[in-house]
């Protein structure tokens, strides 16, 4: 650390000393300008003069005020004023008792606000001023009284300066503390979305997988015995889903990956366009499904395209799972308007979903599907149908939208 640096964290630490050092050398300023009288006449050489006691009196007061110019700076001012005034009323020869005020007016500028330095800086050098031309013992053009003038305008200058320079240098640290608080929080907020998206992801290639694995494995054991060739086709089953699983798996994991790790999968998202493959292990496991779909070939930016699949995808698995062994869904993907609706229906009457949108058993299903819908800025609509059976509809905007629902534009 610098002497600079070091003097100023001395000054910081200990106010009152540094003032009191302050108004040391301004008392020796003052006196020793007192003791110096310029000769206006013949010659530009200066002489030698002695103050009167009351002078002297008064420049010491002056400076021991000062000491107390930060916990009081009006007082402060208003004292060394009227010690000025006294001094040009009745000082003769005339000695600088005005410092003392230029000073105190420097810190009520420095302090305060402008329109309080632009009120009491003219009232200032109006009264100092104006007493010392019109009672004081010079002449009013006399140079000593314009010289009053011009100080105590430099000493509300210099204040309102630093106290604009100090403004600006907070306001610069403010805007960098509350740049990079936010820095931090956006950061925060794209962990979080992150990490709920990967445990989307984590959860529907899970669940699915894991659901026809058992699925098949459950009629490959009950088959057996009986019937060999069709226990062997539910064990290709299960094999051939448990391979979609790590594939899967291995992509969505690969998303965590350092830079310096081995390349990730770059196998594309799933979507639509693989619709009839991911009904087909559905139809594989025993389940009755009838696919509709009127989106025109429509094709979908990609978000959309994997949160239909996965909307899909995760309204099947429940279906497997709660609606009963001889239950039939629909599945239907239509384009209106601006946006892609998918419903998903059966007639099954297995377990209900409960209020938050989870099958009995404690699963994170629909409320995965709301998460996906609701980063879209779409809706979700689940519940029992009308007689028995449930249904999934969700509505997909194809473009972005604001949380008002309006296009960017």
């Amino acid at each position: 650390m610098s002497t600079l640096a070091r003097a100023r964290c001395r000054a910081k630490a200990h106010p009152l000393a540094m003032d009191a050092v302050l108004a040391a050398a301004v008392l020796v300023c003052m006196v020793a300008g007192s003791f110096v009288e310029p000769r206006h006449r013949d010659s530009v050489s200066w002489a030698l003069r002695t103050p009167d006691p009351l002078s002297l009196l008064l420049m010491t007061f002056g400076a021991a005020a000062l000491v107390f110019r930060r916990r009081a700076p009006m007082t402060v001012l208003a004292l060394t004023g009227t010690l000025s005034v006294i001094e040009s009323l009745t000082g003769d020869p005339r000695t600088p008792v005005a410092m003392s005020a230029v000073i105190a007016l420097y810190t009520v500028a420095s302090t305060t606000d402008r329109p309080t330095t632009w009120r009491v800086g003219l009232l200032t050098m109006t009264v100092l001023t104006g007493a010392a031309m019109a009672a004081g013992p010079l002449p009013w053009y006399a140079q000593e009284n314009l010289g009053i003038f011009a100080w105590t305008g430099i000493g509300a200058t210099a204040g309102d300066a630093v106290r604009s320079r100090r403004a600006f240098v907070q306001a610069i640290r403010e805007r960098a503390e509350k740049a990079e608080r936010t820095r931090e929080e956006e950061a925060r907020r794209r962990v979080a979305e992150e990490r709920l998206r990967i445990a989307r992801d984590l959860h529907d290639v899970v669940a699915h997988h894991i659901a026809l694995v058992n699925v098949q494995a459950g009629v490959a054991a009950h088959v057996m015995d009986k019937r060999p060739d069709q226990a062997k086709e539910a064990l290709g089953h299960v094999r051939e889903a448990s391979r979609s699983a790590l594939n899967e798996l291995r992509a969505t994991v690969g998303l965590l990956r350092q830079s310096d790790d081995p390349e990730a999968p770059t196998e594309p998202a799933p979507g639509l366009d693989r619709l009839d493959e991911l009904t087909g292990t559905f139809r594989n496991a025993g389940l009755h499904i009838e696919v509709a779909r009127a989106d025109q070939d429509t094709p979908l930016p990609a978000a959309v395209d994997l949160a239909a699949y996965r909307i899909i995808q995760e309204a099947l698995t429940n279906v497997q799972k709660h609606a009963g062994p001889k239950a039939k869904a629909e599945v239907s993907v239509v384009r209106v308007g601006p946006n892609i609706e998918i419903t998903v229906l059966d007639d099954g009457s297995g377990e209900r979903a409960d209020e938050h949108g989870n099958h009995d058993g404690g699963g994170h299903g629909l409320l995965g599907m709301r998460e996906r819908v609701t980063a879209l800025r779409g809706t979700l609509t689940t519940g029992p149908r009308y007689g028995d059976g449930f249904r999934v509809h969700a509505i997909l905007p194809l473009k972005n939208r604001t949380p008002t629902g309006e296009d960017p534009a």
